[in-house]
């Protein structure tokens, strides 16, 4: 039985290159000075189509460096991980030591998305994994930990504090049982503030959203599944009693990390996912003063849903207004990658007064990946974009560009055979208006089987330049621009 995030542009690439001389069409503005970077799973051994889980692949950074109108290289790189590292022949990645919580998922590669921050570039993923710090050409340094602040495992989704520079994030981890935690990690890359939140249960907790005085914590019905997990790390006589013991385990104590990581280290690399549709488990969203604690969350029901990413979160008054894409079900039916209906753009009123949530449609057209200047996280935004989303998982050929003040959109198709991915604003100088800059992403073409970051112009989503690509980039997951420091 095929897979369908085994084929096409899912499929992985073989090889790494370091590409210095590229093709560019149009122009390149002289003020992008930096790296675009892309994270995505990219297997590197041979893995079993009906086990093999999207989320789970080895992890690979794609980046293209701009400088002075120029396309000065590209390069892509596996996470050297100690599993990637050692298929490839180069033993253990630097500073690979283990630390407390994520020993054993240190076979799951870093995949999902990546970011500078400190004067580092941080290739990151979520459930306890480990992020890995990289060079400015992409090469694996080691495991970040944020030297030593914050031990355990990070997340995929960390934001950025536009007035402060400081990263807030949310990271969950089934051995923590029905607790997720809350970081900040300072300007100079240390965990300053550490918060442990009660949750349900065991949610996979993929994102979160930040305002000036609030975070908001999605505890939506995607749990992990003992019965999965069992079967993908005991042998047949022992599995009955296993899920008798995890299940009793889960969301009521905290898991040893032993038995976590025991359970998690058999999982290993591009398996299946461990985590299902729970229709028994409640669909709220929490709400936190950003200096608060566990006790000072106000939770929220909402009809049973799950949310990957939000495009963005403000307060307006007494209200928390989130702005998210809502998917109807996941990992229920397909558990190999999203594919449970269409994924729209909706809104959630938080009325903090009269202790509801208004559920809005803004867009029901298919879309993922949304994305907002990133210069106003946090706050009031008019403008945001997202890609067109087939199925559940595959672009299609648009990219949509949305007016939260007028209610309207503008769309941008490459046309047909041509997928873009994740799409990221770039201003044209730290004061720019809001949609004065380019758009940036990777856009497939199916007919040369190659790739190219395309720029747009954010404003009319016109094309500004194109840099050819002699290789392609598969369908993944999150990228950033780093500008040079």
């Amino acid at each position: 039985m095929g897979s369908q995030f085994l084929e096409d542009n899912f499929a992985p690439v073989s090889q790494e290159h370091t590409i210095t001389e590229l093709e560019v069409t149009g122009r390149i503005p002289e003020h992008l000075d930096g790296r675009y970077l892309r994270n995505g799973p990219n297997p590197l051994s041979e893995v079993d189509p009906a086990t093999y889980h999207w989320f789970m692949g080895d992890g690979m950074v794609h980046g293209v460096r701009l400088r002075d109108g120029k396309a000065e290289w590209y390069r892509n790189r596996w996470v050297r991980n100690p599993f990637v590292a050692g298929l490839l022949g180069g033993g253990p990645s630097p500073r690979a030591e283990r630390n407390e919580v994520s020993c054993g998922l240190d076979a799951i590669g870093a995949n999902t998305n990546v970011i500078s921050h400190a004067g580092k570039t941080l290739a990151l993923i979520e459930a306890g994994v480990s992020a890995y710090e990289l060079t400015d050409e992409l090469d694996t340094v080691g495991q970040c930990d944020f030297d030593g602040t914050l031990p355990g495992g990070y997340t995929a989704h960390p934001k950025r504090d536009p007035a402060t520079g400081e990263l807030h994030a949310v990271s969950y981890f089934f051995g923590r049982g029905n607790r997720v935690q809350y970081s900040v990690i300072d300007v100079h890359g240390h965990a300053r503030h550490t918060v442990d939140i009660e949750v349900t249960g065991s949610p996979m907790m993929h994102d979160f959203s930040l305002t000036e005085k609030y975070v908001v914590f999605y505890d939506l019905p995607v749990t992990f599944d003992a019965e999965s997990a069992v079967n993908l790390t005991m042998p047949p006589v022992l599995r009955t009693p296993a899920k008798l013991v995890v299940s009793a385990l889960l969301g009521r104590v905290r898991i040893p990390d032993p038995i976590a990581a025991r359970a998690a280290g058999r999982i290993g690399s591009n398996g299946d996912l461990p985590y299902r549709w729970n229709p028994r488990y409640p669909a709220r969203i929490g709400v936190m003063p950003r200096e608060g604690g566990n006790a000072d969350v106000r939770w929220f029901e909402v009809e049973p849903c799950y949310v990957f990413h939000p495009l963005n979160a403000y307060d307006d008054g007494d209200s928390v207004v989130l702005e998210v894409v809502r998917h109807p079900k996941m990992f229920d039916r397909e558990v190999h990658g999203p594919g449970e209906g269409a994924s729209t753009l909706d809104r959630w009123t938080v009325d903090l007064s009269a202790g509801k949530v208004l559920e809005e449609r803004l867009d029901d057209r298919g879309q993922e990946f949304p994305r907002v200047d990133e210069r106003l996280v946090g706050r009031r935004h008019r403008y945001g974009y997202s890609i067109a989303i087939a199925d559940g998982a595959t672009p299609g050929d648009s990219v949509y560009k949305h007016d939260f003040r007028t209610g309207s959109s503008v769309v941008r198709s490459f046309g047909r055979g041509r997928q873009p991915g994740e799409f990221v604003f770039v201003p044209a100088s730290p004061g720019a208006a809001e949609d004065e800059g380019v758009l940036m992403g990777f856009v497939f073409d199916a007919a040369t089987r190659r790739s190219d970051l395309t720029l747009l112009d954010a404003e009319t989503l016109e094309t500004v330049g194109a840099i050819h690509l002699p290789a392609r980039v598969p369908h993944g997951f999150h990228g950033n621009w780093a500008p040079t420091e």
